[in-house]
């Protein structure tokens, strides 16, 4: 995309401030948050913009900048210690992380900012604030859900609330990425015509239907999870699940590399939990995979269960159902949207292995049915391609900038 008469690329900065493009997938802080900003900033220059992604330094051997491909470069922030911080760890850096952000942004002004997570947009607006910049953000994840549904297990930091609620007022606009956050931004008060819906998006060249590893004809039911290993993701549900279901094996990718998932203590819980139920040897723990095996993954599964007790989005099952695969999904945030219920997967009860455990039976013993829910996934799939996600960004990110020169361009001033 061209600015102001096609002169240049129009200038796009991305604040993720814990979840870099760069990082390795299936660590307690990444996972879709990360995927979707690499993607977004990809799908944004592939549209002609220039893109430059600031993210907190986590390891002191990091240049300042890194190319992340064409149009896109990543800027590494010095912002807290260089090595890896816990996310609800990281408030108290911010104010340094926004300083540097304004440095930068005094010299190399962007046309529009484009923050990601509650404390980028804080950082964000108060570097940008100054400048007249303007700031979209996107949640990811609200801290009120957040709080309803892990009450005293909240781990977020006691000013994400009110953080958050301030960001819904002072933001220029709000990218919600599914129609239950604009609900609850609604109920925070955030302005309706400051709110646009613009989903996630899939990479839909990467995730297609093929052909499923082994083949069918291995005789294999198996059950695919794909996860950070945290209690909330529901993976001890889905293992209680598959006790029921004999000759059914459930792998499981997320956590740290395989070799340390002894060092982890969710991953040591979920193997417990097998153990208990007599299912050692049916559950697997692969700990991270690579970005590029999880196609082949997914597509290995009879089934893919994603089921957490809540979910902003829910990526994975977007990704399932590209792949062609039906998905067992709770019936909560973004998953009760992107899963069509009878027709690409089944929704069910968020903290119930009973309710997950028929549903998974109820198409593990039909090849028929997941066949059909496996060629509507594919179907309902092809409205999330970042081709679409990314034009549609561009024109909300787009229509902020040229709103923010034409009141410039009315007080008699000169964007730079």
């Amino acid at each position: 995309m061209t600015y102001r008469g096609g002169c240049r690329p129009l200038r796009i900065d991305v604040v993720s401030e814990h979840a870099s493009p760069l990082a390795t997938l299936g660590g307690v802080d990444a996972g879709g948050q990360n995927v979707h900003v690499a993607a977004l900033a990809n799908a944004l220059a592939a549209l002609g913009a220039a893109v430059t992604v600031h993210t907190r330094r986590d390891d002191r051997r990091l240049p300042e900048t890194v190319t992340f491909g064409p149009g896109v470069e990543v800027h590494h922030v010095d912002a807290g210690p260089p090595h890896p911080v816990p996310k609800d760890q990281l408030l108290p850096h911010m104010g340094t992380f926004a300083d540097a952000l304004a440095r930068r942004w005094a010299n190399r002004r962007p046309d529009v900012v484009h923050s990601h997570f509650w404390m980028s947009g804080l950082a964000a607006l108060e570097a940008a604030g100054p400048l007249g910049v303007p700031v979209v953000h996107t949640y990811h994840a609200l801290g009120t859900v957040k709080r309803r549904h892990q009450g005293v297990l909240d781990t977020s930091p006691p000013e994400r609330l009110e953080v958050e609620h301030r960001l819904a007022q002072e933001v220029d606009q709000v990218i919600a990425t599914t129609a239950d956050e604009a609900a609850e931004l609604a109920a925070m008060g955030a302005p309706a015509d400051r709110v646009t819906v613009v989903p996630c998006g899939v990479d839909l060249a990467r995730f297609r239907p093929g052909e499923r590893p082994g083949g069918e004809a291995a005789g294999r039911r198996r059950v695919v999870v794909v996860s950070r290993l945290v209690e909330r993701k529901g993976i001890g549900n889905v293992i209680a699940a598959v006790a029921q279901l004999p000759g059914t094996e459930l792998l499981v990718a997320g956590g740290g590399p395989a070799d340390q998932l002894g060092e982890d203590a969710e991953a040591r819980r979920f193997a417990d939990l097998a153990a208990r139920l007599g299912i050692a040897d049916r559950v697997e723990l692969l700990g991270a995979v690579d970005r590029d095996q999880v196609p082949a993954l997914l597509r290995s599964a009879d089934v893919v269960a994603c089921c957490p007790w809540y979910e902003p989005f829910g990526l994975v099952a977007v990704e399932a159902m590209a792949c062609g695969v039906p998905v067992v999904a709770s019936a909560v945030g973004g998953l009760a949207e992107t899963v069509v219920d009878g027709e690409t997967g089944l929704l069910v009860p968020p903290r119930r292995p009973d309710a997950i455990a028929a549903a998974l039976a109820g198409l593990l013993d039909d090849p028929g049915r997941r066949r059909r829910m496996g060629r509507s996934a594919v179907r309902r799939a092809r409205r999330y391609a970042w081709s679409r996600v990314g034009a549609e960004t561009l024109s909300v990110l787009g229509g902020m900038a040229e709103r923010a020169a034409e009141r410039v361009s009315l007080a008699g001033g000169e964007r730079p």
